[in-house]
């Protein structure tokens, strides 16, 4: 165990510094990281010597590969539901923050983003993918859900890129993630240092952006392979319920059926949850996708499905998860409705 803080803060000229300094978990988000980023986003709001918060990350693989997913599977198999449920009211109220922030809120990702630590990132002013940028939603996968506001900003995306990505799980590369406004800036790796020390000084962070994305300091342009499959991506994943969505990809060439091989791989209740979760979020404002998500994991942790997939992805690595229900066919409509349903105690947000 390291003796280090998860989260590290430092205060470099104009800017406030937030450091994810879990290498060794891929800085997977935990309680703590959650608690202490909201106090110190407060503080640096407040504080009129602080004009643009910058979050980088330690290690060269992953910015945050996602939350703690094996913290929660303890508490939920300990039967610690309420515990749990702490972790994501704090994780839901900090992802709104970061959206409502009146300050630029820079993220610079190279690396592996995922989950929780989309979260943390998606929601901020500014995304800069470095080289060796990865962004998925792979929730699906481990019969949990694309939750931190993915309700949200998947059907945001252009055409059906944000279906394709809650259902397949597939990643989008740097070239991608701009294409689709995943990423508001694609910077060349080499010059996220230079380029860290040029936002703590005090020229405009949508000024400073433009120079470095400009071609010299950019990778050589080009359509990513996901942007290359919007075509296709846009007329089979169009339909309202997973099912067609199968019967359109099995319907296509090799790419197609091979989606639906991978889409088929997931958990069934999960991919259903998902898909409602995309068609409803596009006629809802940030607040009430935030207040559904809550409710769907308030039920999804008293579940089976998320402590099979942690167990076959994350403990045992067997990737053999045993889903109930098992098949598309066993998830009916009420099943999907009761995780949309009010709660006793709703999420309350900043």
């Amino acid at each position: 165990m390291s003796s280090e803080p998860e989260i590290l803060f430092d205060r470099r000229g104009a800017a406030g510094i937030v450091i994810l300094n879990r290498p060794q978990a891929l800085n997977a988000v935990t309680h703590d990281m959650v608690r202490a980023l909201r106090a110190r986003l407060d503080d640096w709001r407040d504080d009129r010597a602080v004009t643009r918060v910058v979050v980088i990350a330690k290690g060269a693989r992953a910015f945050s590969a996602g939350g703690d997913l094996r913290r929660l599977y303890d508490l939920g198999r300990a039967g610690r539901h309420e515990e749990a449920l702490d972790f994501w009211r704090d994780e839901y109220a900090l992802n709104a923050t970061i959206k409502r922030y009146p300050k630029p809120y820079i993220a610079l990702i190279d690396g592996i983003v995922m989950g929780g630590g989309v979260g943390i990132s998606i929601h901020g002013s500014h995304r800069v993918a470095g080289d060796r940028f990865q962004f998925a939603m792979p929730e699906v996968g481990i019969g949990f859900f694309p939750d931190v506001g993915a309700t949200w900003f998947l059907p945001r995306l252009p055409g059906e890129t944000g279906t394709f990505c809650a259902l397949t799980a597939e990643r989008l590369t740097a070239a991608d993630a701009v294409a689709a406004g995943v990423a508001t800036h694609r910077i060349a790796s080499r010059r996220f240092d230079d380029l860290l020390d040029g936002l703590c000084g005090t020229v405009s962070v949508d000024a400073l952006l433009a120079a470095f994305a400009a071609p010299h300091g950019a990778e050589p342009d080009g359509a990513g392979p996901v942007t290359k499959m919007r075509g296709a991506i846009d007329r089979h994943f169009a339909g309202d319920t997973v099912e067609d969505i199968l019967a359109a990809l099995e319907s296509g060439g090799e790419a197609a059926r091979a989606m639906a091989a991978a889409i088929r791989g997931k958990a069934p209740l999960s991919l259903k949850l998902a898909l409602a979760q995309l068609r409803r979020g596009r006629g809802w404002d940030f607040d009430a996708c935030m207040r559904a998500e809550f409710r769907i994991v308030s039920r999804v942790v008293r579940g089976k499905d998320f402590y099979e997939g942690v167990r076959a992805v994350i403990i045992d690595k067997d990737n053999a998860p045993r889903w109930s229900p098992a098949a598309l066919s066993e998830v009916g409509s009420a099943d999907v409705e009761r995780h949309f349903a009010p709660l006793e105690r709703e999420l309350v947000l900043p």
